[in-house]
């Protein structure tokens, strides 16, 4: 539980780190350069992360491919919509989850289960349908881009939580030192190929970005913090689900006193009703 909430503690303060890195450069020269040297943090575990087999390989490889495609739609969400926002929005990622634990674990669906998803449904319809959101200063130039990021935030979250229940599948046969650095190592190598076919220049200045190194720092201790927690045959996905939550609350201080974002209120309750949905939903 604590490495659970160090976890999202971390996560939290990364939103923050991605807003302020995505101020002076593009999307993927932060995902690209960001992996990078998280992969040379990464460098010390290899005597540990060696004996993997070739289907182990070839599934750690998916799940890089997918945090991949999900870390392209998220910060490209992160950069035009308020952290605050895309805060509650990853909320949903409870949702998601869910009904991938019905459609894959095979788990079902309790009434305590059902009514705390009821409420995670109307905490992020109530989000949507905010009387004040017109007055929101979003840096996209219409609603149709708003709504194109909204539907990446989310795209985002589904692969986060397809993501989610690969770790714990993965964590059955691996170490945590493992999953870590062949995932982070196939990550720059999936950026680099995506680099050099769409042609996209680097610019030397993200070097001097000192957000895109706190990003590289925050990931390799958080997803160090949730491997091991996945290690314990004892942990629950759904304890650690709603611990993970901290991560919202601190993307919302960062909003209201970094960027200086409105309707804060609205977007508490917002959370609010949602994590009590996750409550409902643990208690059964």
């Amino acid at each position: 539980m604590i490495l659970v909430l160090v976890y999202g503690l971390i996560k939290g303060i990364r939103e923050i780190c991605k807003k302020k890195a995505l101020e002076k450069n593009s999307v993927i020269e932060v995902l690209l350069v960001y992996t990078f040297i998280s992969f040379l943090i990464c460098i010390p575990q290899f005597p540990e992360a060696k004996g993997l087999t070739i289907n182990q390989y070839f599934w750690v490889a998916v799940k890089a491919f997918i945090i991949f495609i999900a870390w392209i739609a998220g910060f490209k969400a992160v950069k035009n919509l308020p952290i605050s926002l895309c805060g509650v929005l990853d909320l949903s990622r409870v949702l998601f989850a869910s009904l991938l634990g019905v459609l894959v674990l095979g788990e079902q669906i309790t009434i305590f289960k059902a009514v705390g998803l009821l409420f995670v449904s109307i905490g992020l319809l109530f989000l949507k349908f905010n009387p004040f959101v017109k007055k929101e200063n979003l840096p996209a130039s219409d609603s149709k881009s708003s709504t194109l990021c909204v539907f990446l935030a989310f795209l985002s979250c589904i692969l986060n939580a397809v993501s989610g229940l690969m770790d714990k599948i993965l964590m059955k046969e691996i170490n945590s030192s493992q999953l870590q650095f062949w995932y982070v190592l196939f990550m720059v190598i999936f950026y680099a190929l995506y680099t050099l076919v769409r042609r996209v220049k680097i610019n030397k200045s993200i070097l001097k970005n000192i957000w895109v190194w706190f990003l590289a720092i925050g990931l390799i201790a958080m997803d160090k913090c949730l491997f091991i927690a996945n290690g314990y045959p004892e942990s629950q996905v759904t304890v650690m689900t709603l611990i993970k939550q901290v991560s919202v609350i601190v993307a919302i201080i960062g909003g209201k006193f970094v960027f200086k974002e409105k309707n804060i209120l609205h977007k508490i309750i917002c959370a609010a009703i949602i994590v009590t949905g996750i409550l409902i939903g643990i208690m059964g």
